[in-house]
């Protein structure tokens, strides 16, 4: 995992955080985004998410106006993040994958 950084934006008077999340493929990349995108923050105000795949690194940027509000986020998200790694752990590559490299 790439190191994540807290920012506070002062022009906006809100605390940002950004993480990068490298994963082996592109294909993995998109598995765990569309994993992880149903998740919405259950607080309407104070914070938002914006999770994004470039190539095979998710990335996650949040917004929050409280420390507490981006910490319980962040700290959800992470817990999801590594069940899903865990999952695609424990059932293998993509089947797209392991099919090219059986049929190479």
């Amino acid at each position: 995992m790439a190191a994540p950084g807290v920012d506070n934006n002062n022009k906006q008077g809100k605390l940002e955080f950004a993480l990068d999340v490298p994963f082996p493929s592109t294909r993995e990349a998109s598995i765990a985004l569309q994993s992880l995108v149903p998740d919405r923050e259950p607080r309407k105000g104070g914070i938002s998410k914006e999770i994004t795949v470039s190539g095979s690194t998710l990335s996650v940027r949040w917004r929050a106006d409280e420390s507490r509000i981006l910490r319980v986020s962040v700290g959800s998200f992470m817990d999801h993040l590594a069940l899903v790694m865990e999952t695609m752990e424990a059932f293998g590559p993509p089947v797209t994958t392991l099919h090219n490299k059986l049929c190479a």
